[in-house]
């Protein structure tokens, strides 16, 4: 794999070095990437710093040094904040830089972003990831690649560095779209797993059998026997919580609102997180969700669900 863009080594500006920033950007130093980065918790930033990322004070001296400026960030809010304040990268990036986005944004924050990037004269590329932390460290993500496709060539060899797959769907806002529509399948898939654990267990079956048996089943999903294991454990610690589902989910409707797709099962599916990430299981992962479906059928837990739930 080249590390390479147009024969010339590329900087790269990383600005986010959370649970999936940080393995990432770990992939792209041992591909040969100059990184510099930056981000609130200046403790991230000398950890990254002990292992080859040149650190950064600010987004705006991030930017004086990089020719592609890369973010992942919780929410529209600060994607808002660091791309179109006045400390922010189009105030401050080089016209002819390239600007990716792999947050889980919306559409309609992200257009904002693409309007002022084409102002300035750079090319933007929302590129949200899909895969778990885990998957974050072995460099085996999905990207979900829409924007220009000259500038989507140009950091591909970056994709691929922290990847194993990648899809270029669009020229514009298509991949925050297939995002939102992926994630709308994994979390209803939680609220359904929990709804049908809790008939069987309603129904006597034991719970383990129960998920042995769905795992040789055709819902089998690569989620569903991602998960079972966990569920076998009655162990939810997050891989993504719950409180990340609601936010999610909550895009999810609002896009399809804004794009006039009925979204009754969605919000039927945000509804019940919202509710959820209201008490105790905020910080579980998602997939604990059962345990609402459970205390509303008036069954008790299963196992040492009291030790998973502070698990976090």
């Amino acid at each position: 794999m080249t590390t390479s863009l147009n024969g010339v080594r590329p900087t790269i500006g990383w600005i986010g070095l959370g649970k999936m920033g940080t393995p990432i950007v770990r992939n792209l130093l041992k591909a040969g990437f100059d990184v510099t980065v930056f981000d609130v918790d200046t403790q991230r930033i000398a950890e990254l710093g002990a292992e080859g990322a040149k650190p950064a004070t600010s987004v705006a001296g991030l930017c004086a040094s990089a020719s592609i400026i890369v973010s992942i960030i919780p929410d529209d809010a600060v994607l808002l904040k660091i791309a179109l304040g006045d400390g922010g990268i189009v105030a401050h990036a080089a016209v002819g830089a390239i600007y990716v986005d792999m947050s889980t944004v919306s559409p309609a924050a992200s257009v904002r972003v693409r309007d002022a990037a084409r102002e300035r004269g750079m090319a933007y590329i929302g590129a949200p990831v899909s895969g778990s932390t885990v998957l974050a460290e072995k460099g085996q993500l999905t990207v979900f690649a829409s924007g220009p496709h000259d500038a989507y060539e140009r950091v591909r060899p970056m994709f691929e560095a922290l990847s194993a797959k990648q899809y270029y769907v669009g020229d514009d806002q298509q991949a925050r779209y297939l995002k939102l529509a992926i994630n709308h399948l994994v979390g209803s898939t939680a609220v359904l797993l929990g709804e049908a654990l809790t008939l069987g267990r309603k129904g006597g079956l034991d719970w383990v059998q129960m998920l042995d048996v769905i795992g040789d089943s055709v819902v089998a999903s690569p989620l569903v026997k991602y998960k079972l294991d966990p569920l076998r454990q009655r162990n939810f610690a997050p891989a993504f919580s719950s409180r990340q589902m609601l936010k999610d989910m909550s895009l999810v409707v609002d896009a399809g609102e804004h794009a006039g797709v009925p979204m009754a099962a969605a919000a039927l599916v945000r509804d019940q997180f919202s509710v959820y990430a209201s008490g105790d299981g905020a910080e579980l992962d998602f997939f604990s969700i059962v345990r609402a479906v459970e205390a509303a059928a008036h069954l008790q837990g299963v196992g040492h669900d009291s030790d998973a739930q502070t698990s976090r």
